[in-house]
């Protein structure tokens, strides 16, 4: 059943011209970078410095693996879209939230960033 599986996730980098290693690389790959712009982001809102730069840079790491199957993608579902939409929305509001919890605690607290 696995090798199954296997195949036809395989099958769909065919099928949609997207390389699902490529794919796989990019989304665990931008993790770290995107967890260091988060922590980046924070320390310039309690600094009172300008929070453009690292929101950018946090929103590109969120995105970059939903550019890759913009760019190089053929004929993708709107379902998947859809989908993909939603765990932005979701991924957005615990990102948010998580910020929001670290700017509120005390500054002996900070030193530990969990996601």
């Amino acid at each position: 059943m696995l090798s199954a599986l296997q195949r036809w996730f395989f099958t769909l980098g065919a099928e949609y011209g997207v390389d699902p290693l490529v794919f796989g690389l990019i989304y665990v790959g931008a993790i770290p970078c995107f967890v260091t712009s988060v922590a980046w982001l924070v320390r310039n809102v309690q600094r009172g410095r300008s929070i453009l730069l690292p929101a950018m840079c946090t929103s590109f790491c969120f995105v970059s693996a939903y550019i890759y199957l913009a760019v190089a993608g053929e004929n993708i579902p709107s379902w998947v879209w859809v989908f993909i939409g939603g765990m932005m929305l979701l991924g957005a509001f615990f990102t948010a939230r998580q910020i929001k919890k670290k700017l509120n605690e005390p500054k002996s607290k900070r030193h530990g960033w969990t996601f």
